[in-house]
């Protein structure tokens, strides 16, 4: 072998239900060499009519059969190892890690052998000082059941007359004596209504038939393969023996557990693959109040899904999951949705619960909120999915009021670690690990969330706000009146100064630009003196818009905003209008960038044609040409595809001659000419 095989914690034997058709045959545990593998047919060893392929492969291989095993025929596949060694290290040799590697996975293989082999003995509990463990000889227990005396040693024991009592009392004071019927009854197993759980045989009947009898039912260790949903309803239990109680379907095509109604408990089982591995909704009564507690799902489509369905009187509201583990979901590890006209899932509640893909492909989202609303909670759960997920956590367009506490995200290749689609909103975010390298929370709502030590580059929402749309009942601005004259500093303690310069002229000096970075400062002049009002900047600077700027008559204001290098106006009724000249010939568009035109036709006859009065550009704007050379050179004001202003197009013929004209969106009239 180029590299030594690695001999992972897996039970060496697997065992199939032949169907008469399959050939093919899997065993999920390495192999060193075909002959290491035993092939039983309900426990009669084979020699032949197979070949043993993928011998030496970490993942195991599979056994092709020449003929298909009869169906009905338990095909067991176990890896039997001769507990030998026949290699050897030379004094002085060379030492190999590949001969040494290949030496400890044989080890460990054996080991696991026999580990296999005592797994279903009966042995003393670890409790105990070991007694007497040699049963009494064969002509003793000949006939005789197998007891045990006072020392709890083993007995031979006669099989005639009762061998119990029909009673059962518990240790406590005030105990009372009950029939071992009645306390049997306690908690029916599923074992009772026929269930074998071999991993074998079809279960679903047996499961089926111990809910319709009892509220309460208990799974044992084993696996219990079903072809059908298996369906909870008001008020039932079903509380399994650990994680060795797993519940698996038998294909696709079907959830694996469904919740129909409400005050359901489902606990400490294990359930395995599926379309969906436990399904919530409300189909006989309200799907709410259910609680789902230490349960794992694998290798599911989806691994829980809460649905709405289709009646707004059955909704899926108020149901607890606590320490759940998804485990290899194909689709989604956690999904709300609604498949039909109900109403959405809300209020649901999410503790310690974690998806966990464990490498295999996933194609939709860890957990994802499609539709929810009104505090559908995760506190303190983990999403760790492999790079072909959409997200870690999703949030789809028709979720309100989503919650994460806690929230982990882990993936590569760019999966964001909370994705908020458009249309979703009043998400909130506390505490976020972001491992993932995409987005720790991308976008795409508008802002639609709060966030709190969560996202980045800036953590706190809250502290830092960005706002893309605001709607106020009361918008407030820091407001000071100022009546003075002279020269005045200002600070950044106020957003709008109301100034009167009625004792005489006033000069107000902005704070230096570098300490004002995205600062907003008004300033308005409301006295009736011809009192200047004059803006300049303090430590000699420029002002705003590198010049001083003036409020002379009573009501003019200036809105100006700092980038951290200077001051710039952005609104006032004092902003200067802007011109453009321009000298030549021929034909020039006016493009509607400036105010006013100053046109010079010196060195030949030129035509400014104006654009089509139905132009964007052009709708409502009034501007103003005029001919500014001395020659006799004629400048014609024309419309691109139009007819010009008035209905024709107007000359400019002398120095000085201007016109000014304004475009209702479908023609261009004359305001003035002169």
């Amino acid at each position: 072998m180029l590299e030594h095989i690695k001999v992972p914690d897996i039970v060496p034997i697997v065992r199939y239900l032949a169907n008469g058709t399959e050939t093919l045959f899997t065993y999920p545990f390495p192999i060193f060499a075909s002959e290491d593998l035993q092939i039983f047919f309900d426990g009669a060893l084979q020699n032949s009519g197979f070949t043993v392929l993928n011998a030496g492969q970490t993942s195991g291989g599979e056994v092709q059969f020449t003929t298909a095993p009869v169906s009905g025929v338990i095909v067991t596949l176990e890896r039997r190892l001769p507990l030998e060694r026949i290699t050897d290290f030379l004094e002085g040799g060379d030492f190999s890690a590949q001969a040494i590697n290949n030496e400890l996975d044989y080890l460990t293989g054996s080991i696991q052998q026999i580990s296999s082999d005592q797994a279903g003995m009966l042995r003393f509990d670890k409790s105990e000082t070991l007694g007497k463990s040699t049963l009494p000889t064969r002509a003793q227990r000949a006939n005789q059941a197998l007891g045990f005396d006072g020392n709890g040693d083993p007995v031979p024991i006669s099989l005639s007359g009762a061998m119990a009592s029909p009673d059962f009392t518990a240790t406590g004071v005030g105990a009372v004596a009950r029939t071992t019927h009645d306390k049997f009854s306690d908690m029916v197993s599923i074992k009772d209504f026929g269930a074998v759980g071999d991993g074998l045989t079809d279960d679903t009947l047996a499961i089926q038939q111990a809910l319709s009898s009892h509220q309460s039912i208990f799974v044992p260790n084993g696996t219990y393969i079903v072809s059908a949903p298996i369906v909870l309803s008001e008020r039932q239990t079903m509380i399994g023996a650990g994680q060795r109680a797993v519940i698996q379907a038998s294909g696709a095509g079907f959830a694996v557990i469904e919740m129909v109604s409400d005050y359901i408990t489902l606990s400490t089982l294990r359930i395995e693959q599926g379309d969906i591995g436990l399904k919530l909704y409300g189909r006989d009564r309200p799907c709410v109040q259910n609680s789902i507690s230490d349960v794992t799902i694998w290798q599911a489509g989806t691994g829980i899904q809460l649905d709405g369905y289709i009646d707004t009187n059955l909704p899926c509201y108020w149901n607890n999951f606590d320490r759940v583990l998804v485990a290899q979901p194909s689709l989604h590890g956690i999904h709300l949705m609604r498949s039909g006209a109900g109403d959405t899932p809300n209020a649901n509640k999410f503790h310690a619960c974690r998806v966990y893909s464990l490498g295999a492909d996933i194609s939709g989202s860890g957990i994802y909120v499609e539709q929810g609303r009104f505090n559908n909670s995760f506190l303190d759960c983990e999403v760790n999915v492999k790079g072909t997920a959409q997200a870690c956590f999703h949030v789809g367009a028709f979720s309100d009021k989503t919650l994460f506490v806690n929230p982990y995200a882990e993936s590569n290749n760019q999966v964001p670690n909370i994705k908020l689609e458009a249309g979703s909103i009043e998400t909130s975010i506390f505490n976020l690990l972001s491992v993932s390298d995409g987005a720790a929370i991308w976008d795409l709502s508008g802002g639609e969330y709060t966030a709190y030590n969560a996202g980045f580059p800036h953590k706190n929402r809250l502290q830092r706000t960005s706002v893309t749309d605001l709607t106020t009942t009361l918008n407030r601005f820091d407001t000071e009146f100022l009546d003075s004259s002279g020269v005045v500093d200002l600070d950044l303690s106020h957003t709008v100064h109301l100034v009167s310069s009625f004792g005489g002229d006033l000069e107000l000096r902005l704070p230096l630009a570098s300490d004002a970075v995205g600062c907003e400062i008004t300033i308005k002049k409301i006295d009736t003196s011809k009192n200047l009002v004059t803006i300049s900047e303090q430590g000699g600077g420029n002002g705003p818009d590198r010049a001083p700027f003036f409020l002379g008559g009573q009501y003019d204001f200036v809105t100006m905003v700092s980038n951290g290098a200077e001051w710039f106006v952005i609104s006032s009724n004092r902003m200067a209008g802007n011109t453009r000249f321009y000298d030549g010939t021929g034909f020039y568009d006016i493009d509607m960038a400036v105010d006013t035109y100053f046109l010079s036709s010196f060195g030949g006859v030129l035509e400014a044609r104006l654009p089509p009065a139905n132009a964007a550009e052009a709708i409502g704007r009034t501007i103003t040409i005029k001919k500014t050379d001395v020659s006799s050179n004629v400048i014609t004001v024309s419309e691109q595809g139009g007819s010009g202003p008035d209905g024709f197009a107007q000359p400019l013929n002398s120095q000085y001659n201007t016109i000014s004209v304004v475009s209702d969106g479908g023609q261009w009239f004359i305001v003035s000419k002169f």
